[in-house]
């Protein structure tokens, strides 16, 4: 199951990429916002890594304007690897190398077409499991 959410500025595109979901048979809940009034981007960010830290959600989708506050309130949370991707090379990398676990996206700054193939490209990518990868991971998550 994948867990999404957005603030304000990244509804439209959360709506564009839940149909991409559906189309797709792939399971998931959206953790809100639910309209597009004025909203705090931290709770939504939180809300879908605590989703996946807890095992509630395999991945996680957050957008909001651009992806940066919402990518930082998710690393905030242990155990999270949250990636900003506006291109399908970045969502490939950071999953075969840092086994990513939540994608953000900017929902001002990446349009519907390019967003699903990056979002596509996110999910479909497993991690490579390579010693030095796995490495680096343990390092990061280091207290």
């Amino acid at each position: 199951m994948i867990a999404i959410g957005s603030d304000h500025g990244g509804f439209a595109l959360k709506q564009e990429v839940m149909a991409h979901l559906k189309d797709r048979g792939i399971e998931f809940k959206d953790y809100g916002t639910y309209d597009e009034k004025s909203c705090d981007y931290p709770e939504y960010g939180k809300k879908v890594a605590n989703a996946v830290v807890s095992g509630e959600a395999e991945k996680g989708i957050l957008i909001c304007g651009t992806g940066i506050g919402i990518s930082i309130t998710a690393n905030k949370i242990k155990g999270i690897r949250c990636a900003l991707c506006a291109d399908t090379f970045s969502a490939e990398a950071t999953r075969l190398h840092n086994d990513a676990n939540v994608l953000a996206m900017g929902g001002r700054t990446v349009g519907p077409g390019l967003a699903l193939k990056i979002v596509d490209t996110f999910l479909d990518t497993e991690f490579s499991g390579e010693e030095r990868h796995i490495r680096r991971i343990s390092m990061i998550e280091e207290d």
